[in-house]
């Protein structure tokens, strides 16, 4: 391992990307602190430091807060975080599968590619208006316990400025992201929201501190708590690195004048094919009536939305159904097994024993269900695992995230993708990278 990370810095270009990587996370880092014009920040941070013992974050701002790396509890130009731009993709990929001028385009190669992304960054900036606007209108009704109000002017003029400044900030994070990803090293959009959550956690250690020097908790559940979180992330490991793979049979093959022997491979299904999203489409839609709940100005509805707030059964039982639903629904979305027994088709290639096109299609689809199950609900009890931490052990969601939900799968994903990238630059550089031990072997 050790051995690995020289490596990395003796590569030139490699070394260039990794620089220009964390370079760029620097300035997202330094811009989640230029505070939003207009906007009272220490009567925001007093609100949602109130929120977060709610449980889950508190709302669904408290959610926003966690992608934001806390730039939202104090309302910076970067508060609305890369949010609107993964909520444009995600609604670009539902639509490519169910628009058939949208489908062809994602067929048509880059240039196809090229211009969804463009429909992306148009999506983006739409959502960045509509929920600045949200949020302004949503700060304007909120004041401190001390009776500080968050937006002291409210007023047309006011509102204005805070929409255009939020929105630019977001756009420049999409911006910072895609640098990333064409010039340094991994998924620039997935490193910057890494970065954002990766942020909290000297808080959370900073809050555990406090409880145990306090007395609120005692030293063994502090082992206890860093025992959990080291086998929650290695189980998170484990299903997202988790795959059934299917053997495949290659005919032999003849190219001009040579031929090539009869291949035996294989077609990974992963037991995780939706990822993350299951679980932010859940919590949004879940999250969504707790927050109107929370600043309507009927208190018979209020009460009804806050029959949905985290942590409680209801909650907790819509939020197992959504995410298997949405498990079935995204993977039904991405994986097409009848163009891939297709493509196997024209290939000549074949699963043994199955008989090639729609019997191919349909073991496919029957082995992708019964993966997509168990995969469904270790993503359901990975979502509601904060929510019972913060509960049975009284800490905050600060706390609590870093033992499961988005954030975590976040965390882990973009590392181990990452990693497989730099592993990637090592071995076609003869290198050995992390997954081997041993010298440098000769060029």
């Amino acid at each position: 391992m050790i051995t690995a990370f020289r490596n990395m810095f003796r590569i030139g270009e490699l070394r260039a990307r990794i620089l220009f990587t964390l370079g760029l996370l620097v300035v997202y880092r330094l811009g989640a602190w230029v505070p939003t014009p207009g906007v009272d920040a220490k009567a925001l941070g007093l609100i949602f430091a109130d929120l977060a013992k709610q449980g889950a974050g508190g709302n669904l701002f408290g959610m926003m807060n966690m992608f934001s790396g806390g730039a939202l509890a104090n309302c910076t130009i970067f508060a609305l975080g890369i949010m609107p731009y993964i909520s444009a993709s995600i609604i670009l990929q539902l639509l490519t599968a169910v628009v058939p001028s949208l489908e062809r385009m994602a067929k048509e190669g880059e240039a196809g590619r090229r211009k969804i992304n463009q429909y992306t960054r148009y999506g983006t900036v739409l959502l960045c208006v509509f929920q600045a606007g949200m949020i302004t209108r949503y700060l304007e009704t909120l004041s401190a316990s001390g009776g500080q109000h968050v937006v002291p002017n409210a007023g047309w003029a006011t509102r204005l400025m805070i929409i255009i400044s939020i929105t630019a900030g977001t756009i420049f994070i999409m911006w910072l992201g895609e640098q990333i990803t064409e010039n340094g090293i991994g998924n620039g959009i997935s490193l910057i929201i890494t970065a954002g959550i990766i942020s909290r956690l000297p808080n959370a250690v900073f809050e555990v501190y406090e409880l145990a020097r306090t007395g609120t908790i005692r030293l063994p559940a502090v082992v206890g708590m860093a025992v959990i979180a080291a086998l929650v992330v290695a189980a998170v490991v484990l299903v997202t690195e988790g795959q059934r793979r299917i053997p495949i049979q290659r005919p032999k093959q003849i190219r001009g004048r040579k031929i090539y022997s009869a291949q035996s491979t294989y077609i990974p299904l992963r037991v995780n094919q939706a990822g993350v999203i299951p679980i932010i489409f859940a919590s949004s839609i879940l999250l969504f009536p707790a927050t109107v709940g929370s600043f309507t100005p009927w208190e018979w509805l209020r009460e009804a939305m806050n029959a949905l707030r985290p942590g409680g059964m209801l909650y907790t039982l819509l939020e197992v159904i959504l995410i298997v639903f949405f498990c079935y629904f995204y993977t039904a979305i991405t994986f097409n097994p009848i163009d891939l027994a297709d493509n196997m088709k024209k290939s000549g290639a074949f699963v043994p024993g199955i008989r090639p096109g729609k019997p191919t299609a349909d073991f496919f689809e029957k082995v992708m269900n019964r993966i997509t199950l168990p995969g469904a609900f270790f993503l359901a009890a990975i979502a509601v695992f904060p929510s019972i931490i913060a509960g049975y052990m009284n800490v905050s969601y600060t706390i609590s995230q870093f033992f499961g939900g988005t954030g975590l799968l976040i965390i882990v994903g973009v590392m181990l993708d990452t990693m497989r990238q730099v592993e990637s630059h090592l071995v076609m550089r003869h290198y050995d990278g992390f997954m081997r031990k041993g010298r440098i072997r000769g060029r």
